[in-house]
């Protein structure tokens, strides 16, 4: 379960998962998140990684994803997406845009340069909408209503949709955690008039989102390669990141000179392009970054990426996350001072990761990742000015909320390892001092 060093700076096996706080820029009021090596890196991956395994047919119940809900643009990240979205949409200057007041910074980047407000609603303990929060804020301006789909669980979208249509708002259905999954018999991604995705949370790849609509036809919407730069820096780096886990070792033994050249050709390149341009080959969505990059908004996602996503097979991916994650809750499940933050599993939920809720997270959050535990903390820094007074609940789930992997590319003594390692931790520190 550990990972060797990889030779390609830009990766970081701990990406997505920096618990810095934000600081505000002079020049813009968005966010940014320093970043430094506080923790050691996971033994686990957070994320799927390349294995053969990945192509492998199996005899499991067919699975619905965003990919059967209609038109579809596949982009480099959700971010990304969500400002298409926007754009697709005509929210501009002077607009209002609604968001959850739990959330991540890549959410609200998007409407902000957008030239939109957002405006934080509440959500319920089970992260459902709060509709009647919502209601007392709408406005002659408001425009949109953004809902999220969080951690795999699709919220009641049918009633979602209605209360949209009943007050003229554009409907923006949020699947970054939820990929995979329906609601009433229909994809998830089916009942926003946009919907947007992250790919690259359930596929073994190093960037990836897209841009869906039922609604509303995409074929105006016209992308651009990233360039030949990171269409090989992508397709490297997915192999170097699973390298490193222990995957695909014959691979790597194979390719141990052209990765070599690759290597000493690519530090080349870097060098002479630090001196000119602060330009990067990939979007820092893809290297564990927060910020937003409006230069790739209109970029399309790599030749890889794409021809991986089809290649692999969908049902394995849903049928090892449900049972990976019933796993976790079974013996996650009923320890003291915590809880699951959804303790069913309902038929056609294909989860992101597994939430658990713990009453003193802090100390059993350091002890996890100095371990090498891999960690999701979805939504711990709010956008500034989001605090008890807007959501209760955003602040209690931003403050206790550890997620662990549960996808498809964890083997099962890797598992084992994280449950023992969260089963210790919670004994230890768990209680609430």
């Amino acid at each position: 379960m550990s990972t060797s060093s990889s030779d390609v700076e830009s990766i970081d096996p701990d990406r997505g998962n920096r618990r810095e706080p934000p600081q505000l820029s002079q020049e813009n009021v968005t966010p940014f998140f320093p970043t430094s090596p506080a923790y050691p890196p996971p033994q686990v991956p957070v994320s799927p990684v390349l294995t053969l395994g990945a192509f492998w047919p199996v005899h499991a119940p067919q699975v619905q994803s965003v990919l059967d809900a209609g038109a579809i643009r596949f982009v480099t990240s959700g971010r990304c997406a969500i400002a298409l979205a926007l754009r697709q949409m005509a929210v501009g200057p002077g607009d209002m845009v609604l968001v959850p007041a739990y959330h991540c910074a890549s959410m609200i980047e998007p409407v902000i340069d957008a030239g939109a407000t957002p405006i934080f609603y509440r959500i319920n303990p089970d992260t459902s909408i709060d509709l009647k929060d919502i209601t007392s804020k709408i406005t002659s301006t408001t425009k949109v209503l953004l809902a999220v789909n969080y951690f795999g669980f699709p919220q009641n979208l049918s009633m979602i949709r209605t209360f949209c249509n009943a007050n003229r708002l554009q409907f923006l259905e949020d699947c970054a955690h939820c990929f995979l999954g329906e609601h009433d018999g229909k994809p998830v991604g089916s009942f926003g008039d946009y919907a947007i995705a992250s790919s690259m949370k359930f596929y073994p790849i190093y960037e990836g989102g897209c841009l869906i609509s039922a609604h509303h036809p995409l074929k105006q919407l016209k992308l651009e390669s990233g360039g030949l730069g990171f269409e090989a820096k992508v397709a490297f780096n997915a192999l170097e990141i699973s390298f490193g886990y222990g995957r695909l070792q014959v691979l790597k033994a194979l390719l141990w000179l052209p990765m070599l050249l690759k290597n000493a050709a690519w530090n080349m390149v870097k060098a002479r392009n630090s001196a000119t341009t602060t330009t990067s080959f990939a979007p820092s969505s893809s290297e564990g970054g927060f910020g937003f990059d409006p230069a790739w908004i209109n970029k399309r996602s790599s030749v890889y990426s794409r021809v991986v996503m089809k290649l692999v097979s969908r049902r394995r991916i849903g049928a090892l996350r449900r049972k990976n994650y019933l796993k976790l809750l079974a013996a996650l499940g009923s320890l003291p001072h915590s809880r699951p933050l959804f303790p069913n599993l309902p038929e056609g939920v294909y989860p992101w990761v597994f939430p658990l809720w713990t009453a003193n997270s802090k100390p059993v959050f350091d002890s996890l990742k100095n371990s090498g535990v891999p960690i999701v903390r979805f939504g711990e820094f709010l956008w500034p000015g989001i605090d008890s007074s807007i959501c209760q609940t955003s602040v209690d789930l931003s403050r206790n909320v550890l997620s662990f992997s549960c996808h498809q590319e964890i083997t099962d003594d890797e598992l084992d390892w994280i449950i023992r390692s969260v089963q210790d931790a919670l004994h230890a520190h768990g209680e609430r001092q």
